[in-house]
């Protein structure tokens, strides 16, 4: 017999479908399953689309009929929503397909939908289960669930570095620390994210894209939007690609107070999660003001003596969790959560 855990398993596999397209809304998957056979599946696509639950309706209809999700099992990553927005209710679209059991892994962190979906269900007959893989889900919602417990995004800081902690090269060396297999990777969480955050200093000095060059990775959105932090940005090359490209609108500059800044880019662009890729002075000063949530390092096996990655931080006293190793060609990587002492995320 195959248990919730095994269906929920399958649910968030469609729920990372959408993680970097669905903001502001969360990634959510679901599966309709009745007598250990999955009728159908589905994820939410984008904002304003059909969400998960609608999406595995229908994809079920479609194969086996509608009466087939009568006295079903609706497995969903996220508590099922329970107020009209730019769709209608997912509670409703359940009952109506005459599905008899909900199994969902996590509550809606969102305080309008939080802990409804279990009364409706059950007033209207429903077995309902919760907590099955929640860990798991969590993990996937987490940008969004610090929105709507901060109004800020979650900050991810991307470095690639030497084994001396420098993130430079002497000129004659060339660009790159890391390899084209490490570099691959970058654009994988580029598509991950809602928008990119860098510094003026960076911009003038670079003349980065910090876009997502594969198309494969777009499929289904549009490039992230390209913060660049400067305090003079008369100053800013406009013939940099971020400037000058297709993209350029979806280019902004901005100077201020950090936390102002992160929390126009929840409030204003719909921004859930966002990658910094800039010198050590900007990561510094995020870290020092406790605005990290993780971090992406690159190692490279080379002494390079160049610029730091993380610079002015004497005694930074963070702390990492949940790390996670990966190898790509020569390069290693770690990704992990930030911690401070004063942190209280």
């Amino acid at each position: 017999m195959i248990d919730d855990a095994t269906w929920m398993a399958l649910a968030l596999l469609e729920a990372k479908k959408g993680i970097g397209k669905t903001a502001p809304n969360p990634p959510v998957g679901a599966v309709i399953v009745k007598d250990n056979f999955l009728l159908g599946s589905g994820w939410h696509r984008k904002a304003g689309m059909p969400h998960a639950e609608r999406e595995a309706i229908a994809d079920a209809s479609a194969r086996h009929g509608a009466e087939s999700l009568c006295g079903a099992t609706a497995y969903v990553t996220l508590e099922p929503c329970s107020t009209q927005g730019r769709t209608p209710p997912c509670v409703q679209g359940l009952i109506d397909a005459g599905i008899a059991r909900v199994v969902y892994a996590c509550e809606d962190p969102n305080p309008a939908h939080a802990g409804r979906a279990d009364s409706l269900l059950k007033g209207a007959g429903f077995l309902v289960e919760k907590g099955v893989l929640q860990v798991e889900a969590e993990k996937i919602l987490r940008p969004f669930a610090k929105v709507q417990r901060t109004g800020s995004p979650w900050v991810m800081v991307k470095i690639a570095m030497s084994l001396d902690g420098r993130i430079t090269r002497p000129e004659s060396e060339g660009q790159w620390l890391t390899g084209e297999a490490a570099r691959s990777d970058v654009q994988q969480l580029r598509s991950e994210v809602d928008a990119i955050m860098s510094s003026g200093e960076t911009v003038r000095k670079d003349l980065p894209a910090l876009t997502i060059r594969e198309s494969a990775l777009l499929e289904g959105r549009e490039q992230p939007w390209r913060f660049v932090l400067s305090n003079h940005p008369e100053t800013l090359p406009l013939e940099a690609p971020l400037f000058s490209d297709e993209n350029r609108h979806r280019t902004l500059v901005r100077s201020g107070v950090l936390t102002e800044i992160l929390r126009e880019m929840a409030s204003n662009f719909g921004v859930l999660s966002v990658m910094v890729e800039a010198g050590g002075q900007l990561v510094a000063e995020l870290l020092k003001n406790d605005l990290v949530d993780e971090c992406i390092i690159y190692l490279a096996p080379m002494i390079t003596g160049g610029l730091p990655a993380v610079a002015g931080m004497s005694s930074p006293n963070l702390s990492l969790s949940e790390a996670e190793w990966s190898r790509f060609g020569d390069d290693v990587r770690l990704r992990a959560l930030v911690h401070t002492n004063q942190s209280g995320k």
